[in-house]
């Protein structure tokens, strides 16, 4: 399997592990506040990822000063999108969400070719412009449909274009699960100081099951999400995010009863097709 090939499993994994996080957040139905919530997870996955870590090794080398720096302010961007993304999931349908958030690969691929000087052909960055196109044809923007929360998820996807370009520059000596618990930690410290202005209520059963679903699902979103930004070409990558609109769409309609509308379909028949044409192609250029 080709970096390429591999960096694409990688995204389509991290894009399904986050929409099922974010299924069993809405699940909870506004039950439990949200950041004791983002808290209560936030512990789980961080004990759950150490105990990983730790058997693994991946914790026996101190990164560098540099790679510290690096990993604290991967942090802080994953801090301000779980902010923004979570506020905007219990305010929006999910599918409509995830459609904003394709935005990401158009900016991270630019962001890419601006910061780091990654060079990107003109068939890769017409397969994400046209996914993109796709993208607009399901979120039809417009006067009637940008409302504050469409405002939040484009701060979800500025926060999470600066952590994927901060992953871009960590150093190879740095096991994936040492930054995964870093992005961990600084989350539930986020959301355990801002829990503090809000009262806390006894956590069911039932929510507390939805709490521990989304806690696994949550570390392997943040260990693939850091994978796959050190692994092949951004802009080669980056289209097989729209897989997570396309499991979105399915989750929203089975779980949610959300009904996507026919340009919302067509919009997605689009997406599917750039990830497939991407990927097709890197295939052909591999046996080449």
């Amino acid at each position: 399997m080709s970096p390429n090939t591999a960096g694409a499993v990688l995204m389509m994994a991290s894009m399904i592990a986050f929409v099922m996080n974010d299924t069993f957040l809405k699940l909870t139905g506004g039950a439990v506040p949200l950041f004791q919530l983002i808290f209560l997870r936030g512990t789980l996955a961080t004990l759950l990822i150490f105990l990983l870590a730790h058997s693994l090794g991946a914790l026996r080398k101190m990164p560098s000063t540099a790679d510290l720096w690096l990993i604290s302010l991967r942090g802080v961007a994953e801090v301000v999108t779980a902010y923004f993304f979570l506020n905007a999931l219990f305010n929006m349908p999910l599918g409509n969400l995830n459609a904003i958030m394709q935005v990401v690969p158009l900016t991270v691929t630019l962001g890419s070719a601006l910061v780091y000087r990654e060079a990107v052909g003109w068939r890769r960055m017409s397969a994400i412009l046209v996914g993109f196109g796709g993208v607009l044809l399901i979120i039809r923007p417009g006067p009637e449909g940008f409302t504050l929360w469409s405002l939040y998820a484009l701060g979800a996807v500025l926060g999470v274009t600066v952590r994927d370009l901060i992953t871009r520059r960590l150093s190879r000596d740095v096991h994936g699960l040492a930054v995964t618990l870093g992005t961990s930690v600084a989350v539930m410290a986020g959301a355990g100081l801002a829990s503090l202005t809000q009262p806390w209520v006894a956590v069911s059963g039932p929510s507390a099951a939805l709490i521990c679903g989304s806690s696994l699902c949550v570390l392997a979103g943040y260990y693939f999400s850091v994978q796959v930004m050190r692994t092949g070409d951004v802009s080669f990558v980056a289209p097989f995010r729209y897989t997570g609109l396309v499991v979105a769409m399915i989750v929203g309609f089975v779980v949610f009863s959300e009904i996507p509308g026919t340009l919302t379909l067509v919009g997605a028949a689009i997406v599917i097709a750039t990830g497939l044409f991407t990927f097709h192609r890197e295939r052909m250029l591999s046996r080449r």
